[in-house]
């Protein structure tokens, strides 16, 4: 039995609060308009097949290296590297990958804590376009507010990790992860009873492969890698606080249709709206702050869907700030012995300084350029086309082709008690399907 003071108190718990660190801003900013700029429908099928194929063996890898370490990631490829110490460098990777994810993608969080804000205040109502974009445009670009809400983010973020893993990320998840679902649910049926929803419907769920490019599908298998928040450890640290006797492949599938369906409630909060108000399906980043906000505009009661998409795109990202940071501060607690409180304010405060760089990129840092990208593109770069593929590609052939076999199958069968019947198609993923695979994403991210 897993030490229930350090770990999930149920099955449920596990999946809400694993499925609430991969649902994230890249299930309802990301997916949609690459969805947008893919042929709708063809790209979410061939989407679904890689999450099956590619998405849940990962995660499963990667909860059974947390289970059977019990350790954070850099412990955990300690504990089972065995005498072969350099496997820890492939955890340290994934603390670099995790610091540098969560600086960037605090920035995109606060500025949805903005536009939460900016929304319930009622400033974005009645903008017309062009006021809309002015908007976003003034605050990416100043020089004080990005960071007041970044450091707000973060401190929120701060307060949950402090709290430990049962009252702070399960209670927590326990809650916004059904406060997602139900807002999300909301806002399809808002979206669905539009005048022209149809047409939204049509370009997301019928397929037009004629559309579909290599490109395309290349994208499909990387938005199935990224998307699960796999590759820097966070379901690893994750994976420690799984119950022995809970099932790692129900779990993982459970993670992956959480997080696909949250993908696809977007899809149908988004594209409905956005031909029912002729705005273009491929409009790229700027899809969620400036063409929503213009949509709610041009719909009766507009402004409470705009704080109802808001808050739950906020919720979204909290939900992944916390398994970014759990990461860094379960490596604290485990290999430096600080305290949890501690651990959580020095990584924050950490986090916030290089951070700090990622949010003045766009106004008062954005000439200052390495390698002719700013640090945020940087960041975005060295963590989405090589730190997390390598990472991933490590970590797949040190359980596939290092770990001994009959450890892998002790822990998906639960010491025995299960009979593992996928087992085989399983291993079989792990060590040739996932490698080949990665090894497309990281050729794609780097020539791409």
């Amino acid at each position: 039995m897993t030490d229930n003071s350090r770990g999930f108190t149920s099955s449920i718990g596990a999946i809400l609060a694993a499925a609430g660190g991969a649902v994230g801003l890249g299930n309802i900013w990301r997916f949609p308009y690459m969805l947008g700029q893919n042929g709708g429908g063809a790209f979410l099928l061939i989407y679904v097949f890689f999450v099956i194929m590619i998405g849940i063996p990962l995660m499963m890898t990667e909860f059974v290296i947390g289970r059977r370490s019990q350790s954070n990631v850099v412990g955990a490829y300690r504990t089972m590297g065995g005498k072969h110490k350099g496997w820890m460098a492939l955890g340290v990777l994934g603390i670099v990958a995790a610091l540098l994810i969560y600086a960037f993608y605090s920035v995109v969080a606060g500025w949805t804590l903005n536009y939460v804000v900016l929304s319930c205040s009622g400033q974005l109502n009645g903008l017309a376009p062009d006021a809309v974009s002015q908007t976003f445009s003034d605050f990416s670009q100043g020089s004080y507010l990005p960071l007041i809400y970044q450091f707000a983010f973060l401190a929120l973020t701060g307060l949950v990790i402090t709290m430990g893993v049962q009252k702070g990320i399960e209670k927590v998840s326990k809650v916004l992860m059904p406060i997602l679902f139900i807002l999300l649910l909301v806002m399809c049926v808002r979206s669905l009873t539009l005048s022209g929803a149809s047409q939204g419907l049509n370009f997301l769920f019928k397929p037009d492969f004629g559309k579909i490019t290599g490109k395309g599908v290349l994208e499909a298998l990387g938005q199935s890698f990224f998307s699960l928040s796999l590759g820097m450890g966070a379901m690893i640290t994750y994976g420690t606080y799984i119950r022995k006797e809970d099932k790692l492949l129900k779990t993982s599938t459970w993670i992956a249709v959480c997080d696909s369906l949250v993908a696809i409630l977007a899809g149908i909060v988004i594209f409905p709206a956005v031909f029912a108000f002729g705005m273009d399906p491929a409009g790229g980043p700027e899809l969620v702050y400036i063409v929503l906000p213009n949509v709610f505009n041009s719909m009766p009661f507009g402004n409470i869907f705009s704080i109802v998409f808001f808050v739950l795109l906020g919720i979204a990202a909290l939900t992944s700030t916390i398994s970014l940071l759990e990461i860094l501060v379960a490596f604290a607690v485990e290999e430096l012995h600080w305290k949890r409180g501690a651990a959580s304010v020095v990584a924050s405060l950490m986090v916030f300084a290089i951070g700090a760089f990622c949010a003045l990129s766009f106004g008062p840092l954005k000439e200052f350029t390495i390698f002719g990208k700013t640090v945020f593109d940087l960041f975005d770069m060295l963590t989405a086309s090589y730190i997390m593929p390598i990472g991933a590609l490590l970590m797949v052939i040190f359980l596939g082709w290092f770990y001994p076999k009959a450890g892998v199958r002790d822990e998906l069968s639960n010491g025995g008690t299960l009979k593992a019947r996928f087992f085989g198609i399983y291993y079989f993923l792990l060590r040739y399907v996932a490698p080949i695979a990665l090894i497309i994403i990281l050729i794609y991210g780097i020539i791409g």
